[in-house]
């Protein structure tokens, strides 16, 4: 990657840092700047207190230097213990800042790329770069408030042995100014051998971390996931799964062996740069004590040319690793960029939705219709729906039934412009449903799906998803969906958490209850229409037809559509359609299509009616 490049991206990421984690490199680089001056402090003041004490031994001035070091470090211990302070609770909060980077981007992502598997590797290679090791983000912080001590040691290195060229000897040779090129040429030449050596361990370091990712997922799942998920509990001994555990322990295992090897050879290539560290001090030593017995300069001045020029060697090197380290790391941004830079590709359209759709005239002027609609997922030659042609009218209920795989849930997905049609389109009054403001198209629905989720907040917060909510009209929705009494032997009633994952006393709660609240939920949103895409799945079928039944008389005058293989709906609807294999095959009521005893739908009812039959 070229320079230019890497500074661009290496720009792209402090603003990404200012974003999400302002003021953090500001507070990391003033304690690393306050750092970087600690040790010349001590190096000068120690100098100059050693050549008084070779000299006059003045008391004035001995408690001069004594009163000007003890007042600089406590200014200097005060900054850094502010700054530290700053920095440390900023950098705490900095990885909830990183989750937060990518849940923005899969919140302000199109549907279709979060069930695109190769995208989902790209985020997940991203986040396991970044969380594992700080990669990327994590190294850009660390690595500027090193930068800034590297930076800052240099120039009160340099500063403090400019000195030590003007010092005259009387010796030709180590007076001479060509010395000051070849020490410097010597610094160049250790920093690289720095880099080098860390370039090669680094490299050794990468081709170990490619198997601790996966050591650390098996791990993560086997030794915590597996035993501590409560929910995994009953699988776990019923079936034995420990045994599965155990010889993915034993394959760790041999792992572990394997890592010794990098680690063993990471360990050689840190004692080769201890090595070159120290034949740089001992150089330094050698010159300036050479010039010091020569009659150059006093004790106390070789302890400050020492100092310095050791700090000076370290710094050179730390800056050649600064230079490599950000050769890594915006290899790693670059890579979390490409993730983040994904665009949306379903079109957005800004016509606002007409405000007359919400009311309810009786003539049902408003509908949405599918036209020819055929669909495929992306990467699939199969189309799941095929020349679709269907009308959703305002203020009916409708059903949409068919076998598990028959495109119904797909037909949702594209309803809810999850997707959009592979061919065909869908029209809300005449007009497609891509050019409609996304968010007020949206606002007209309410879905169950059949795979919905709630979440670890309060049963109040579930309903409602707020914080802040109607608490009567969650009661309401509560007792429509005939959870009400469940929900008076909850202590805490709707402040009562759901699972516990955040609360210890947080409920756990079976399928049916968690169906009964989503239901809730949809009811609580107050949208003209809802949709239940096999919302009874984990029912009865007796509960499940009085759920129907209750909802038919909840809904009132707003669309329902039903999405189910289970026909326990029907009687209620009226309209129903009958999917098969990605097709319409059959419309009507339910005592008309029952009468067709060749038809798909009389197959199916005759099929699942004995579990009615009480209902």
């Amino acid at each position: 990657m070229k320079f230019h490049k890497r500074m661009e991206i290496t720009k792209r990421g402090y603003r990404l840092l200012h974003t999400y984690t302002p003021g953090l490199i500001r507070a990391k680089t003033v304690s690393a700047v306050i750092e970087g001056l600690f040790p010349f402090v001590s190096i000068w003041f120690s100098a100059q207190i050693i050549n008084e004490l070779m000299g006059e031994r003045r008391q004035g001035v001995f408690l001069g230097y004594i009163l000007a070091i003890t007042g600089i470090h406590f200014l200097f211990s005060m900054i850094k213990n502010v700054s530290d302070k700053v920095g440390d609770e900023k950098e705490a909060d900095m990885w909830n800042q990183f989750r937060k980077i990518f849940t923005d981007k899969q919140l302000s992502m199109d549907y279709a790329d979060l069930e695109n598997q190769e995208i989902q590797k790209q985020k997940q290679k991203a986040e396991e770069n970044l969380f594992m090791f700080g990669n990327g983000l994590g190294q850009l912080v660390w690595n500027s408030s090193d930068l800034a001590r590297v930076v800052t040691g240099i120039i009160a290195s340099v500063s403090l042995t400019v000195s030590l060229f003007k010092a005259k000897s009387g010796n030709k040779v180590m007076d001479s100014w060509l010395w000051i090129p070849a020490i410097l040429a010597v610094m160049i030449l250790l920093g690289y051998v720095y880099y080098l050596l860390e370039k090669k361990e680094n490299h050794v370091f990468a081709k170990w971390t490619e198997g601790t990712v996966w050591f650390n997922r098996t791990f993560q799942f086997f030794g915590h996931e597996l035993y501590d998920n409560t929910r995994r509990a009953k699988d776990v001994r019923i079936y034995g799964q420990e045994k599965m555990a155990e010889r993915e322990f034993e394959k760790m295992e041999a792992h572990n062996e394997e890592d010794n090897a990098y680690l063993n050879k990471m360990s050689s290539y840190k004692g080769f740069t201890y090595l070159a560290k120290g034949t740089g001090s001992a150089l330094c030593y050698l010159f300036v004590v050479t010039k010091a017995a020569l009659g150059a300069f006093g004790t106390g001045s070789i302890v400050q040319y020492v100092g310095a020029f050791t700090e000076l060697a370290n710094h050179v090197g730390f800056l050649m690793l600064s230079y490599l380290e950000n050769r890594i790391y915006t290899e790693h941004l670059e890579k979390l960029f490409e993730y983040l830079d994904l665009p949306n590709n379903k079109y957005q359209g800004k016509l606002p939705v007409e405000k007359n759709f919400f009311c309810n005239d009786g003539e049902n002027d408003y509908e949405i219709e599918f036209r020819n609609v055929s669909f495929k997922y992306p990467g699939s030659d199969t189309y799941v729906l095929n020349h679709i042609n269907t009308r959703l009218s305002i203020g009916k209920k409708q059903a949409f039934v068919g076998t598990n795989g028959a495109g119904k849930t797909t037909f949702v997905k594209l309803l809810c412009r999850l997707y959009d049609p592979t061919e065909g389109e869908i029209l809300l009054n005449g007009i497609d449903i891509k050019k409609y403001d996304y968010e007020e198209y949206m606002s007209l629905f309410a879905f169950v799906f059949q795979d919905f989720k709630l979440f670890s907040f309060t049963l109040g917060q579930n309903i409602a998803a707020n914080k802040n909510y109607d608490r009567n009209r969650v009661e309401e929705c509560i007792k429509k969906v005939s959870f009400y009494d469940r929900y008076l032997a909850m202590e805490e009633g709707l402040d009562t958490y759901l699972y516990q994952d955040i609360s210890e006393k947080g409920l756990e709660i079976s399928g049916g209850e968690a169906q009964k609240i989503a239901l809730a939920r949809a009811l609580y949103k107050g949208t003209p229409m809802i949709v239940l895409d096999e919302p009874t799945a984990a029912l009865d079928p007796f509960a499940e037809a009085r759920v129907y039944e209750d909802f038919s008389l909840m809904v009132e005058h707003k669309t329902a559509i039903y999405i189910s293989h289970r026909l326990s709906s029907c009687r209620f609807c009226d309209e129903i359609t009958v999917f098969d294999s990605g097709r319409i095959v059959q419309k009507g009521t339910h005592a008309e299509l029952v009468k067709d005893k060749t038809g798909q739908y009389f197959a199916l009812w005759n099929a699942q009616a004995r579990y009615y039959q009480k209902a």
